[in-house]
């Protein structure tokens, strides 16, 4: 029996779908096709950016217990959150980057965080304490490597009047920013409680 009349060996579903999107089209215009693309990309731009924007309010980031239990209650007990001027700081506002592309890539490292929450790494108070240290330790990494950029996005030295300070406060920024130091080697813990160093434990066990 001749091969000539065997039929051909069907493709495979992403073959058939990356042959439909390279060919050209017989039934729509070139005018069609780009007025499609551009409303297309105009969605999934406007929507892309929409999620972004929802990832970053309040009710988003303590939608999970470990945080609204844990350094969410925190938060509500600082200045940052009450205080005398109504301003208030949101979680986004100090742990997300204002400029896009530094808040894109911020979100892709938060996907390292979903799997922990999927893992239950900290789903109890007992092991968010545990690895307490290791999480601000990371944190202040971050903001040290960038000058503290968040806090700058609210905080502007030369906004500031040293003479509404007391005067500790007002000699320890000068000398602070003398020595070359950023927000974060000062003001550890000005929106979350302190986790127990290494160096106090052993001083503990000393006792």
């Amino acid at each position: 029996m001749s091969d000539a009349g065997a039929a051909k060996p069907r493709k495979g579903l992403i073959s058939r779908i990356w042959t439909f999107l390279w060919s050209p089209s017989s039934r729509f215009s070139l005018g069609t096709l780009l007025i499609a693309g551009g409303i297309g990309g105009v969605l999934f731009w406007g929507g892309f950016n929409w999620a972004m924007e929802v990832a970053n309010t309040e009710q988003f980031c303590i939608s999970c217990h470990e945080m609204r239990d844990n350094v969410y209650k925190e938060l509500q007990q600082t200045i940052h959150f009450k205080n005398r001027s109504g301003v208030r700081a949101r979680c986004s506002d100090c742990h997300v980057p204002h400029e896009w592309f530094y808040k894109v890539r911020r979100k892709i490292q938060a996907s390292n965080e979903l799997l922990h929450k999927v893992l239950g790494t900290v789903n109890t108070p007992e092991k968010f304490e545990q690895h307490r240290l290791a999480l601000a330790e990371r944190v202040w990494a971050t903001m040290k490597a960038n000058d503290s950029h968040e806090c700058r996005n609210c905080h502007s030295a030369d906004a500031m009047d040293p003479h509404k300070q007391t005067e500790a406060a007002a000699k320890a920024m000068d000398a602070g920013f003398k020595a070359g130091l950023t927000c974060i080697d000062c003001h550890k813990g000005v929106a979350h409680k302190l986790p127990k160093m290494p160096d106090e434990d052993e001083e503990t066990s000393k006792k």
